[in-house]
This record gives structure tokens, sequence and C-alpha cells, in this order.
């Protein structure tokens, strides 16, 4: 019998860790007394049953844009937002340094990053991008197992009303190489509860121990399972609800301490369990969705939604479905919460999602133009009220999905055509070139997600060169991480002789002024001209004159006009690609472009043949260029809010600006001040927030000389100049009888600007750094980036903060001391290392280096202390003699050094070795020989041979010496110990 209850028990186990595919409750209901609950009273249930019965306080959701948490690209988890309050660096003044037991519905985002779901969203019935985490929480030991566990169980038995015999458990079965013991307190208070020992099950660290990272606070949990079987054959278990204990901390040494304030952290996805309420085959099923599908279904005349999925779902109908469905809930939260599609970080991601959706809702689905955007109030109607933010955002969301939709249908057309013509070049082996992939991707040209391009081959059975894509990728890292400065090798240049060749043929220079051909929408967002041209010439990679290039050849390329930005005045170029009127599906990928003797020379490789004559249409990569604009324009602000700060007299040295950040080099006596670098930071951002107009106007460089203030004209200047002038008409800056020009930023530039300041966003200065005596370089980031700049600054500033609180209570005991000042250590490294504001940074680095005396301090004078009080229970235990070996308690090796130091200081003519044991098995050894036992006898032998004997190492002087080692057998040791002294004395 035991036996047939422990394979049972195996095959339960591998069960639940494979994690079946949802396959929907059983047709035996839950209650027969009243229809299924609305997702709307389930979630409220939840929190009414925390705040009514248990005394919980409500907090609202966390948007789903981390504040200050670098090392997220979305909020994933319930628990994000209490983060500090796990990590003991909460802000003590803070609202939250308040909460003891609280209760929430989460908003939660799973794409991109270590935890993402988004490549499996349509595939099954289950996986979302988007979902509710409900939770509750009590920090600082409020309550802990058996109250969680027995709220748990009173929510789902008696206010859900599942049956109690749907419900299994699981919890932490221990890990011996942690030394860490099974949690058997979990698992008495289940069988308390009334749940049967043969559905009470335990497993190992990987199931049922959390941790929140690398290091931090960890501990075990206990999980609620549901039977979706109900007792039909056998069981198919999923989780329901985490139940996590935080009672350890993972040390940066990956050992395991106790966790001076314990807490309860607990998540149950509701979309989960209103389909287990619901009785639903699927989450897709329930309320939360099936008034999208059926929006779907009204508005693009497909098939009505059948939730098939695999080889069954003809089409692939019903996964676009899901697809759509789930997507534009993500899309709508997120823009509700301030994130929106771009070009980086989680606007990429966002980005991605995006145009998966538009992809399936168009050649899928069927959609007609603008489909998605209307589908935007039907998720305000769903989640509205549990998140007001979506019906006050619901114009705002809804247009600017509708606008990226429209952006991205055209290039998703093209892509298609672009994989169609080369899948008919391919033979039946091959694989699709990796150059073709990565020239649609978000990475290349036309801005098609890899994902969503592998996923296009892949429903025609064709497999991706993914080694080539990784190849192309490295390369990209490359050059991104080379963009902080103009790199120059290796480019196509004109060289004296060709360009000399150009002139006898008469040839005009480049007319490059389609570059600045560009408009605002009414929406705000950029619209960028397309540019017609003819090819005149094509160079090889050495530089000879050729009149036609083939398949795969790098060539450089002339064209009688371009709409591309060559590289100069300190404006990286722009990228993009070209296409042959004739033959518009063949992309030819421009990677740069640069200006020799006024001629534009754009880099190209080459797909196919291409020859001089060849009439070409160019496109610039828009989202490279609108970035490249933001900088520009900050530059410029820069530059004046410097001058500002520091004076009229203040001079550029220098600036370079690509899509990533800028930089600028300014003439400086001495390093700015954080007061000064906040003040400039100021500076820019009023003139930001105030969304002013940028002017500009071609003037002739005699008159534009004479404008007030303008800062001397060291650089050659093209005659007649364009003027930038910001907030102020280039007519009224140049009006000598004006003194509108010292108010304001004016410059001349042949850069390509923004026309109104508030795209930039915000700029933050992250670095600093003289560069030569008298010159000082500044880097800076804007937008998306400096405000996350501002919210890591924020975060770090408040973890000071919470430290310096935790340094003057003072500490209990040296761990606590010790932990402190690794703290210190840990914030120390974070502040040198982080992307935030660098005014802020100087100020947190000294406090900081204050903190960190006072923490060293405090350990050293808790150490004496410990060190006298156990010198005085050793000297009471031995009485005179010219030898002590003995075991004593220490934290550490610092402090028992220093109790063998006191010993032998009050008895000069004794020896001493001391031992420590420590957890798992490990012991700290100490010694000090006395002075009149030397030569013979010395310490780093004698703790050498007691070390060796316990598989370790020592180290040390003749007179004091230390070392570890392992061993289960003290006595042993103390035994060796004392022979080795006896036998030297």
């Amino acid at each position: 019998m035991a036996a047939a209850l422990a394979a049972a028990a195996g095959r339960l186990r591998r069960a639940i860790r494979r994690s079946p595919p949802w396959r929907g409750p059983s047709r035996r209901a839950l209650s027969s007394e009243a229809p299924p609950a609305p997702a709307t009273a389930v979630r409220d249930a939840f929190l009414s049953f925390f705040r009514d019965r248990h005394g919980h306080r409500l907090v609202p959701s966390a948007s789903v844009r981390p504040r200050g948490d670098p090392s997220l690209l979305f909020v994933n988890a319930g628990m994000n937002q209490f983060k500090p309050i796990f990590l003991g660096t909460v802000d003590p003044r803070s609202e939250m340094a308040g909460f003891r037991r609280v209760a929430n519905s989460q908003k939660c985002v799973r794409a991109g990053g270590r935890h993402s779901d988004l490549e499996d969203v349509g595939r099954d019935l289950s996986h979302h991008t988007f979902f509710e985490m409900l939770g509750n929480w009590a920090f600082g030991g409020e309550y802990f197992k058996e109250e969680a566990c027995s709220m748990a169980w009173e929510l789902l038995t008696q206010v859900y009303g599942i049956p109690e015999d749907r419900l299994w458990v699981s919890y932490f079965g221990g890990d011996p190489k942690a030394g860490l013991g099974p949690d058997l307190e979990s698992r008495d208070i289940w069988l308390n509860l009334g749940v049967p020992a043969s559905r009470v099950l335990s497993f190992g660290p990987q199931e049922n121990f959390w941790e929140m990272g690398d290091t931090g606070p960890c501990g075990p949990c206990t999980e609620i399972h549901y039977d979706l079987a109900g007792g039909v054959g056998a069981p198919q278990l999923v989780e329901l609800w985490n139940l996590v204990f935080m009672q350890h901390n993972r040390e940066a040494d990956g050992s395991l301490q106790p966790l001076p304030q314990w807490h309860v952290d607990t998540g149950m996805g509701l979309e989960r369990l209103v389909a287990v309420l619901q009785g639903k085959h699927s989450t897709y099923d329930t309320d939360l969705f099936s008034p999208l599908l059926n929006a779907i279904h009204q508005g693009c005349g497909a098939p009505p939604y059948l939730g098939r999925v695999g080889a069954a779902d003809e089409g692939r109908t019903d996964t676009a479905y899901r697809v759509v469905a789930d997507h534009i809930r993500t899309l709508s939260i997120c823009i509700a919460d301030g994130v929106s599609p771009g070009m980086s970080g989680a606007p990429l991601v966002l980005r991605r999602i995006l145009r998966r959706a538009v992809r399936f809702s168009t050649e899928v689905l069927q959609a007609p133009p603008g489909f998605l955007g209307s589908l935007v109030p039907v998720v305000v109607e769903t989640l509205g009220d549990a998140y007001p933010e979506l019906r006050k955002n619901s114009a705002q969301i809804a247009n600017l999905v509708s606008e990226d939709e429209a952006a991205f249908l055209a290039s998703l057309q093209r892509g298609r055509r672009i994989i169609e013509r080369t899948l008919r070049r391919l033979g039946p082996s091959d694989v699709f070139p990796a150059e073709v992939a990565w020239s649609l991707s978000l990475s290349g040209n036309l801005g098609l997600p890899l994902d969503l391009v592998e996923l296009m081959l892949e429903e025609k059975g064709v497999q991706l060169d993914s080694a080539g894509l990784a190849r192309l990728a490295k390369e990209e890292a490359q050059r991104r991480a080379q963009q902080a400065e103009p790199v120059h090798e290796q480019e196509l240049r004109l060289d004296v002789h060709a360009l000399g060749e150009l002139q006898r043929r008469g040839v005009p220079p480049t007319d490059d002024s389609p570059k600045y051909s560009y408009s605002l929408r009414p929406s705000g967002g950029y619209e960028f001209s397309t540019c017609e041209a003819q090819v005149l010439q094509l160079y090889t990679e050495d530089g000879t004159a050729v009149a036609s290039v083939g398949e795969g050849q790098r060539c450089g390329l002339l064209l009688d006009k371009t709409n591309f930005y060559a590289e100069q005045g300190g404006q990286a170029s722009d990228r993009g690609y070209l296409v042959r009127v004739e033959q518009p599906d063949v992309l030819f990928p421009v990677a740069q472009a640069q200006v020799c003797g006024g001629f534009i020379l754009h880099e190209v490789v080459a797909p196919e043949c291409l020859k001089v004559g060849d009439q070409v249409q160019l496109h610039v990569d828009e989202a490279w260029r609108l970035s490249c604009m933001e900088k520009h324009t900050a530059v410029h602000l820069l530059n004046w809010a410097l001058r500002q700060a520091l004076g009229p007299g203040t001079e550029q040295r220098g600036s370079h600006l690509n899509p990533e950040r800028l930089r600028f080099d300014v003439a400086t006596q001495a390093p700015l001040t954080p007061a000064q670098l906040q003040a400039v930071e100021g500076t820019v951002q009023e003139a930001v927030g105030q969304d002013e107009a940028v002017y500009v106007e071609e003037v002739a460089l005699a008159r534009a000389a004479h404008v007030p203030g303008l800062r001397s004209l060291d650089e050659v200047y093209p005659d007649p100049v364009r003027v930038v002038s910001v907030g102020v008409p280039v007519a009224q800056a140049l009006d000598p009888a004006s003194q509108a020009a010292l108010q304001t930023s004016v410059e001349l530039c042949c850069g390509t600007h923004l026309l109104r300041t508030g795209a930039i966003g915000d700029l933050v200065i992250i670095g600093e750094r003289q560069l030569t005596k008298g010159t000082t370089r500044l880097l800076a980031v804007t937008g998306e980036q400096a405000q996350q700049a501002r919210e890591v600054g924020q975060s770090l500033a408040q973890e000071v903060e919470a430290a310096t609180e935790r340094l003057s209570r003072g500490s209990r005991d040296v761990v606590e001391a010790q932990r402190l000042s690794k703290d210190m250590g840990r914030l120390t490294d974070a502040v040198d290392t982080a992307m935030m504001p660098q005014w802020q940074r100087r100020e947190l680095q000294a406090t900081l280096k204050a903190l960190q005396r006072r923490a060293n301090t405090a350990i050293r004078k808790l150490e004496m202390g410990q060190a006298a009080q156990k010198t005085q229970e050793l000297l009471q235990r031995h009485s005179e003699g010219p030898l002590i070996v003995d075991t004593v308690s220490a934290e550490s090796l610092s402090v028992l050094v220093k109790v063998v130091r006191q010993l032998c200081k009050q008895a000069p003519s004794t020896s001493v070795l001391l031992l420590s044991p420590q957890p798992l098995g490990q012991v700290l050894c100490a010694c000090q020989v006395a002075q009149n036992a030397m030569p013979a006898f010395t310490a780093d032998a004698w703790a050498l041979a007691v070390c060796s004997h316990m598989g370790g190492k020592a180290w040390g002087s003749r007179v004091v010496a230390q070392g570890t080692g392992s061993t289960a057998d003290l006595e042993a040791v103390l035994s060796t110990a004392r022979a080795y002294a006896l036998n030297q004395l």
C-alpha cells in the first residue's frame, strides 16, 4: 500500500512539474446555487475579503512601468512595488514605511526580458502578456504561515465556493545542499486545515523555494493547485495561488542568512481563477476576453472564435483571435501608464507587440485599416472600473494605436512581398538568408520584429539562418558600443582623385536639401518624406569607380540628390534603405552617409545588381533620425543652459550625438558643482516643458554673425547659413535692436532639429569628467532614458536615506552591523555605476562615504565589546598556564582574532588558539603565540597544522595567524592543536 501511494505521489509530482496546458475544468459544476460570477465580482470579492474580514489596507496597482528599477522592463509581479520593504531600503518617511498588511490587484506584463510570454501568446489557451495578479502581503512579521494559509483556504473554499476535494497543496521539502530542512510547519498547517495527506506534496527548491534574484530576500513557498479533472481519471493540476514566506536572505557569497524581519508575499492570477470559477475551457473563454473576441468577430468578419489550437486551428484563425485580444489589452494598459511604442527597452517591446497584433489582424483576420484602435473602447469597458487611468486616457490610446498601425501597414505589405520573392529564389533545403531577415527587422529598416519574421517563415515551413542572425546581432551591438565616440575607420571615402574626376565631368554637388523635408502630424508625430534620385556613380570598397555592382557587394553610391543626413556637425549619419523604382521589393540597406567635398556618398550592401542610371527611392530610418533630432535640439538647449549657469563667456569645445546619447565638451575653469549641474538640467527642463517652437531659416553669413550673444564663429560655415532659434523667430533674433537672442538658444547649424522642444521629453546629465585641463566632457540622455535615470536616482536616494536611518538606530550585534556595512558597499557600487543624474550621484557618493566610515566604526566597537566579553568568559574557564586551546562562538574571523589578541594581552605568557564553528560545518581558527615561546613555536605554523587537519588553509605571521577549514569532529581538531603546541613548547 505504501509503495502504491509513493508511486502515485511521484506521478503527481511529475504532472505538476510538467505544468500541462490549460484544458479547462471538468463538466462538474462548482456550485449549483448561482450562475458563475463575472470577473469584476471575483476581483472585488478578493479585495473586500482581505479588507473587511482581515483588516488589510487596499493599495492601488502600481504602474506597469517600473519606477527606479532598471533590472525590469515591466512590472511582472505584485511584489515589485514592495521591493524596498523586502530589501530594507524603504524611505522611513514614506507612506510605504507604514504598511503592515496590504492587498491589491496588480497590473503585470510579462514580455521581453527574463520572464516573457510574448512568443507563446496565441499558441495555447493560457498564455498572456498582460494579466492581473491578486495578492496579499504581511510585512515585518504582521502575520506569517498559519494566518496566510488559513486566509487563502477560507477565501477559496468559503467565499468562492471551490470544493475542497478539487484543491491540492505543495510545500518546500528541504534542500540538504543549502542546509535547509523541509517546511514541516506549512505541511502541518494544511493537514490541520483538513487537507488529506494524499493531497499534500513536497517539492525541492526549484518548485517551492522562491528567490527575488541572485541576492536578497527569499524563502520557502507553498502553492495551492486546482484539479482540472475533478476526480475523473488522473489529476490534472494547475497552480492557482503561491504563498511565499520570506525568512532568509541570499548573501553575495551564496550563503543564506536569517532575515531580521519576516514577510508574506502571495500571488494569484485573476484570469486563471476566473476561468476556474466560471467553469470555462480556457482563460480566453471568460468574460475578461469574450467581449473582445466578439468585437473582433464583428469588426473583421472572420469565422467565429472556436478555441482551437495547433493543427486543428486551420488558417491560424483562433491563434490570431487570441493574439489580437491579448495584445490590445497590453497596449491599452501600457500606454495608459505612460509607455508608448518606441525604439529601446520597454517601448521597443511594446512596438513589437503592436506590430504582431497588426500582422495577425490584417493578414489572418483580414481586418480593415484602423481596426486595432476600434478595440480600445472594449478594453476600457472591461477593465476601466478597476483601472481608471484607462478611461482617462482612452482617446490618446486609440489614436496612438491607430497611428502606429497605419505607419506599419505599408512596411508589413512590403515585407511580405520581399519574403515571397526571396522564397521563390531558395532551393528546397535552403535556409532563409539572415541578411534579408535583418533588413526586415526592427534592427534593420522595415520594422518587422524578428520573432514575427520567424513566425511568418514558420507558417511556410522555412527555417531562418539563426547563426547568421546571431552574427549580425553581434555586429550591431558592437556598432552601438562604438557610438559613444565617432568612428571613422573603414569608411568608404572619395579621395582627391575621385573628387577631381567628378569635378572634371561637371557633376554638381549632391542636393541634400530633402533631408530637411519633414513635418509634424496633428497627433504630434513626425512625417518624413521619401526622395527619388538617380544613381550617378558607384564605387568599390577600394574607391574604384564602376558602372555597376553585383549581389552581396559593399559599395559607395553617389546620387544626384538625397534625403539622408551625412555625418557632420557632431550629428551621426542617417541610416535606412533604398529601392529601385522599377523593383520596389528589393531593399538595399544604407548603413551610413558621408560628405566628401560637397558630394554625399552612401554606403550600401547590394542584394542584387545596381548600376549607374538606375532610378531609386530613398527611405530614412525614421526612428533613428527622430532620436538624432531630439538629441541635436537638446544639445543646443544644453549649450544655452550652460551659458546661463556658468556665464555668457562659456564656450563649447565640441559635441557628438547619436540615437543613444549625446556628449558635450565645454570650457570650464573648474569641475561643475552638483548645484550647477542641477541648475543646467532645470533650465533645459523648463524649455522642454514649454514645448517651444524651433525656428530655422537660411540667412547671409555676414548678417548671421551679428546675432546678439552668438558664440564665436570658429568653424567654417556655408553662405547662406542656417540659423536655429528656440522659441524666437529667426527674424526677431537677427534684429540688432532686439535682446530676444540673449534669452534663448540661437545657433548656426546644418543639423536636423525638432520642430518643437516638447518631444525631447527630458534631459539628464549622467556623466562628467575632465577631458583636459580646462575642458569638461558631459554625457547626457533624453526622453525615456532620462526619465528612467531620474527614477533610478530617486530610488537610490531613498535607499541611502533608509540606510542612514538604520545606522542612526544602531545595531544590536555584529552580524546586523556587518550586514549594514555590506549594504553600504552595495549601495556605493550601485551609485557609482547607475545611469542617474550626475549631480545626485556626487551628492550620494559623499553621503555614502561618510556613512561607510560610521558603519565601520560601529563594527569595530561592537567587535571589541563582544571580544572583551568572550575574553573574560575564557579567562574564567582557564587557570594560569602556558596554553589555552578552546572553542568560542564568533560571527567572523575579525571578532575571533580580537578575542585572541585580548586574551594574550591579559595573559602575556600564554599561547592561545581558538576555534569557532560556523553553519554548514565550517570552522574559523585564530591563534597567537607568546613572545617567550618563540622562535621554536610560531603562530603561522600552528594555524597551518590545525587548518590542514580540517582540509583548509591558514595565513598570518609568526606572532598572529588565522585560517579556516571544515570538520564534524571539533574535539579531534582541538586535540591536534594541543598536541602540536605541547610538542613545540
